[in-house]
């Protein structure tokens, strides 16, 4: 099964898109976003969150997801929200962005061990990368970054997902862990996909377009 390849195709659809596209507060993106915020957050809740109760303490279990929880909140004082769509766009920065890269690919190898084989979380995580992949592939393709350096950052990004998913399962050391960190990945995606599906949106008014979105993305996690 090449499931688990599946973020990384995300990655590459995500450039292309954003090849294509020119303006970053794009209608279409935001409501992707929406999308993909509710489903990947139904899917944790379908799949991941009951998988991991039943292999570890109830209490415990609650502990480990507020890890997550904070551990994504301390990414996101390096990358700044690009988990969930925030990237700020800076044209004549020519400072590779390590905080950003490093803080992105620590978050994408963890997403990887959520992903297990006929596991639908993996569908979660290729949605909830390709509006993220377009984002930074625009932030990239806007600043003043030489080519050499947009392509390893977004080759390292694309491929870290995966090395996460093989590393849970050719390590012994690691598998031994593994319902922990899905159990603390499980905190980082409650708190990417409900920060998506708060920020998503303009201020307190309804909007109709994201309403269906949100309901299409609960409603495909729960039939899939």
């Amino acid at each position: 099964m090449n499931d688990y390849l599946f973020p990384f195709y995300a990655v590459i659809l995500g450039v292309i898109i954003a090849r294509l596209t020119k303006s970053k507060k794009s209608w279409n993106t935001k409501l992707l976003l929406s999308f993909s915020g509710a489903f990947l957050l139904a899917l944790t809740l379908f799949e991941l969150l009951p998988e991991v109760y039943d292999h570890l303490d109830a209490k415990l279990t609650g502990l480990y997801i507020m890890c997550g929880i904070m551990l994504q909140i301390i990414l996101e004082l390096f990358s700044k929200g690009a988990e969930h769509g925030h990237v700020h766009m800076q044209k004549n920065e020519a400072t590779f962005p390590w905080l950003l890269f490093v803080s992105l690919c620590i978050h994408s190898f963890l997403e990887g061990f959520a992903i297990h084989e006929h596991n639908d979380m993996v569908y979660g995580v290729l949605i909830h990368k390709i509006p993220i992949a377009i984002l930074v592939s625009m932030f990239l393709f806007q600043s003043n970054y030489n080519k050499i350096q947009i392509g390893i950052f977004l080759t390292v990004f694309a491929c870290m997902t995966p090395l996460g998913t093989i590393v849970s399962h050719t390590s012994e050391t690691v598998a031994s862990f593994v319902h922990i960190i899905n159990a603390i990945v499980i905190g980082i995606f409650f708190h990417i996909a409900t920060t998506i599906l708060f920020e998503s949106g303009d201020g307190h008014k309804f909007n109709l377009s994201k309403f269906i979105a949100i309901i299409l993305g609960v409603s495909i996690a729960y039939f899939i």
